[in-house]
């Protein structure tokens, strides 16, 4: 099952941290250890530890349990690759979770609390969208920030990618539509918004993203195709809390898990699927604009354990 993991893992790197802490502890465990109440006990708190979440980690071992007694495992070793079968079935198996594309054009809203890497990862994306050939519009809705857009203006001027904004404090909404007017004239693929992390209050922020895409709707009236929600994999199970608030408020489609490199407790990305059902679609994986990458469930749990 794992033989596709492309050779070059763009995970392997960024998934450093979790792999030689709380996966190698587990791998150390299966190779080493006959099966045993000790072992169970052990490799749930691990999974525990690496921020699946404890009911999540209960599941996986019932799920590994009922899967020994059924193929009458009797060496620890054995189990590594069924607890690398489960890991990847909780991520929705081998399937892919690229972007919508909607003729004429495909409108995507980026959404997140500051601090998460929101700004960095939509210049990601956009960079992306250019590798596949697609052309893009970058819409500068979070008025509310003026570095935000300054920072969107340098990007679009280093990257080629126009970027439409207005003075500071202009209505988000106004400029999302000047945007998907532009998108739709000039006959641009995808138009990227980005919006406010943070207004006064959590029902302010809801209430002016709520109104961002019904101003959308007043050009398209599917629009947002993508509302891709991101996320610090650093804020461990923080993060579900924020994918639960965003999505009642804007129905996230996606999310883009960001600062992998800077925590052991990459299982994050397991509860987010898992409690959530909300699919992964891109990955931070480092610093440059091109360290950004679909993403590929298989390559994310063969990183978790080889250090290849």
């Amino acid at each position: 099952m794992f033989d596709r993991i492309r050779r070059l893992n763009p995970f392997r790197d960024s998934l450093r941290k979790t792999r030689e802490g709380v996966f190698a502890r587990v791998t150390s465990l299966l190779t080493q250890q006959i099966i045993d109440d000790a072992l169970w006990e052990e490799l749930e708190e691990l999974l525990i530890r690496a921020d699946i979440g404890v009911d999540i980690s209960v599941d996986i071992i019932q799920a590994l349990q009922t899967r020994v007694a059924r193929d009458k495992l009797t060496q620890a070793r054995e189990v590594e690759s069924a607890l690398r079968e489960e890991l990847l079935a909780l991520l929705g198996g081998s399937q892919t979770t690229g972007l919508a594309h909607h003729d004429p054009m495909t409108s995507i809203m980026v959404v997140g609390v500051n601090g998460v890497g929101k700004t960095t990862s939509i210049a990601k994306l956009a960079k992306y969208l250019q590798s596949q050939g697609h052309s893009v519009i970058i819409a500068a809705a979070d008025t509310f920030r003026a570095a935000a857009v300054e920072q969107l203006a340098i990007w679009g001027d280093r990257l080629g990618v126009p970027v439409i904004s207005q003075s500071s404090s202009a209505d988000p909404g106004a400029v999302v539509y000047d945007a998907m007017q532009a998108g739709l004239a000039r006959h641009t693929d995808y138009v990227i918004a980005d919006t406010a992390g943070r207004l006064h209050t959590k029902f302010n922020l809801m209430e002016e993203l709520k109104k961002i895409q019904r101003v959308a709707r007043k050009v398209d009236p599917t629009a947002m195709h993508e509302v891709l929600l991101v996320l610090d994999a650093t804020s461990g199970q923080n993060a579900l809390e924020q994918t639960r608030v965003f999505g009642e408020a804007v129905g996230v489609t996606g999310v883009v898990l960001t600062k992998l490199d800077g925590t052991a407790k990459g299982g994050v990305a397991f509860a987010i699927r898992r409690r959530l059902d909300v699919p992964i679609k891109f990955v931070g994986t480092g610093e440059k604009v091109t360290d950004f990458a679909e993403f590929d469930a298989e390559a994310f749990v063969g990183a978790l354990f080889n250090s290849e």
